[in-house]
């Protein structure tokens, strides 16, 4: 039997629906800042749709363009004005950043109670601490995802491919939390296939185009495809997904799977981030 499709698409618009209603008595809007650096045209697109999404939710959104050679005391000048303004709640500088700029340092220069994307050391560091104030939107996301399924995570074999901070370990934490068994694997695992055949939850975030194939998943596992790749004039995930839905219990689609609930989550941890700054007056 096929793999019922998770859409992430649908279940994204239900939470900014509900964020928007929480939103609408507010006297005060939570606020978002976008920032971006050159004209990288996927970060481009990135940004367009958080922008889209948070004047629908009902927030009070700045966007801030640099050019491609702003040094990195422009940008960090820009950080320090955000973080001091009132008005803004969250802080998210679009990745990547041109080379010459330390992208460490730039994301480490925001306030972990406004860092919305969740890639301070100090927000990756409370996740690790099972303290966690705002965690990575993307790991938020798979999450989400593999609840909505009514999966319970508890006790399952749960792989992630891929071990980024910015989406593989945290949603390796994250799922340890919720008591999962969990195996990291990356490009120097051998023999991936060995460990994605015992999974009852697979995560994949390769940024490899058809990385997983049939063969290599369980009968009846949850499969999250973080995976976002070019392949001629259209957008493919890290899973091969018209042979895999074909033994997964669920999967989500490139497009329109993890995508859309990664800049739902955003959105949750910018009305999150508003009320950590009334905590903090």
């Amino acid at each position: 039997m096929p793999a019922k499709i998770i859409d992430g698409k649908k279940i994204a618009e239900k939470i900014i629906s509900e964020i928007r209603s929480k939103v609408k008595n507010m006297k005060e809007k939570p606020g978002l800042a976008l920032v971006m650096v050159g004209s990288n045209p996927a970060s481009e697109v990135y940004v367009n749709f958080k922008e889209k999404d948070s004047k629908e939710a009902g927030f009070y959104c700045e966007r801030h363009n640099l050019d491609e050679s702003a040094s990195e005391m422009d940008l960090l000048n820009l950080v320090n004005q955000l973080n001091n303004n009132p008005k803004v709640h969250g802080v998210l500088v679009q990745l990547p950043l041109p080379k010459h700029l330390d992208e460490k340092l730039v994301t480490d220069a925001i306030l972990p109670h406004k860092d919305v994307d969740g890639f301070t050391a100090v927000n990756l560091g409370n996740l690790l601490s099972e303290k966690t104030i705002l965690a990575p939107a993307t790991a938020r996301a798979a999450i989400h995802l593999i609840e909505s399924t009514g999966t319970k995570i508890e006790g399952k074999n749960a792989v992630v491919i891929g071990r980024s901070n910015i989406v593989g370990k945290p949603t390796a934490m994250m799922l340890l939390e919720k008591n999962a068994t969990v195996t990291v694997c990356h490009s120097r695992t051998r023999n991936l296939a060995e460990y994605t055949r015992k999974a009852d939850i697979l995560v994949v975030a390769a940024g490899k185009p058809d990385l997983v194939t049939k063969d290599m998943v369980k009968e009846g596992a949850v499969v999250i495809d973080v995976g976002i790749n070019r392949s001629g004039d259209k957008l493919v995930g890290d899973v091969d997904f018209d042979s895999v839905k074909e033994i997964a219990g669920f999967i989500t689609p490139v497009p329109g799977g993890v995508g859309p609930m990664t800049r739902a989550m955003l959105m949750e941890n910018t009305l999150k981030a508003m009320e950590l700054s009334s905590k903090l007056k």
